[in-house]
Order: C-alpha cells, then sequence, then structure tokens
C-alpha cells in the first residue's frame, strides 16, 4: 500500500512541479533573453574595436595603403569583376553582386584592399570587366604610379566604364 501511494505521489509531483518550474522558467527567460542582448551588444563592440587594433597593428600608419573602388554616378556600367596589382604583386580580386554594384553606382565606395608599403613610388595596375549600358562587354586596364608619403596612402579608383578615361585615379 505503501508503495502504491508513492507511485501515486510521484505521479502528482511530476505534473505539479513542472508547472511551478515552468511559471519560474518563464520569468527567468526575459531575464536571461535580457543578458543575451547585452552580451550579444559588448561582444559586437569588442569584436569591433579588436578590429581597429589589429588593423592598426599590421597596418601601421606610415606604412598604410588603403585602395577604394568606385563608379561614376551618371553612367549606366555594371561591373562585374576588378583585378588590382601593387609592384607586380596581385593584391585584390573581386566579382561584384547586385547589391554591392547598386551601391557603388549609388555613391558607395568599397575598400578593396588595405595593406603595408614602404614610403617611395608604387605601380598600381588595375583591370576591370563589366557590360556597357547596351550590353557589349567592356574590358579595360590602366597603370597608375603613385607616390607614398610618411602617413598612410589612399588611393580612389574610379571605373567609369567607358570613354578614353576609363579608369581614372585619385590620391587622397
Amino acid at each position: 500500500m505503501q508503495r502504491a501511494m508513492c507511485g501515486v505521489l510521484c505521479v502528482v509531483l511530476q505534473f505539479a512541479v513542472p508547472a511551478e518550474a515552468e511559471e519560474v522558467s518563464r520569468e527567468q527567460i526575459k531575464g536571461i533573453d535580457e543578458q543575451v542582448q547585452e552580451i550579444k551588444k559588448d561582444v559586437l563592440s569588442i569584436s569591433s574595436e579588436l578590429k581597429l587594433l589589429e588593423e592598426k597593428l599590421l597596418y601601421p600608419s606610415n606604412t598604410q595603403v588603403s585602395l577604394f573602388v568606385s563608379l561614376p554616378g551618371k553612367e549606366k556600367f555594371r561591373l562585374d569583376s576588378v583585378e588590382i596589382m601593387l609592384d607586380g604583386k596581385t593584391v585584390a580580386t573581386h566579382i561584384y553582386s547586385f547589391k554591392e554594384l547598386e551601391a557603388l553606382q549609388a555613391g558607395g565606395m568599397q575598400r578593396i584592399y588595405t595593406g603595408n608599403a614602404q614610403t617611395g613610388e608604387h605601380l598600381l595596375k588595375v583591370g576591370s570587366i563589366g557590360k556597357s549600358a547596351d550590353g557589349k562587354e567592356q574590358r579595360q586596364t590602366a597603370e597608375y604610379r603613385f607616390k607614398k608619403g610618411i602617413g598612410p596612402g589612399l588611393v580612389e579608383i574610379n571605373l567609369a566604364g567607358s570613354g578614353e578615361h576609363g579608369i581614372q585615379f585619385k590620391d587622397w
């Protein structure tokens, strides 16, 4: 009889405890969810700070070179891909997605490369493949010599797409 009573009591407790635990859990889950969201924010902030520190360590400002790609806003040129060589070494290649192309056409700029280069003169070679407004494939290449000073070097590569000045360069 005691065994039967214990079995019934165990069954009752099994159904009673989860209901009570469920109420506590709902309250605790809200608190835990808020803590998780705060931790996510902290992790993203720390990640961003680490990326900046890593960039400063890997690419000190006195040797840093950054290359940016842009498109002119008025021309309907569909950029498919770009390849960039610095001093005879390929430093960047990129195939553009629709969203990336849309952002460039809206006036955005893509930092395609950041690396180290000594002060002095450097040769930049750029090749691009795309399509003009009438659907014809366009392949263009251009060379640009720039002088890297003591501070960071910044060069914009504007891929105009047509005309005699299809690829233009600008030092910042």
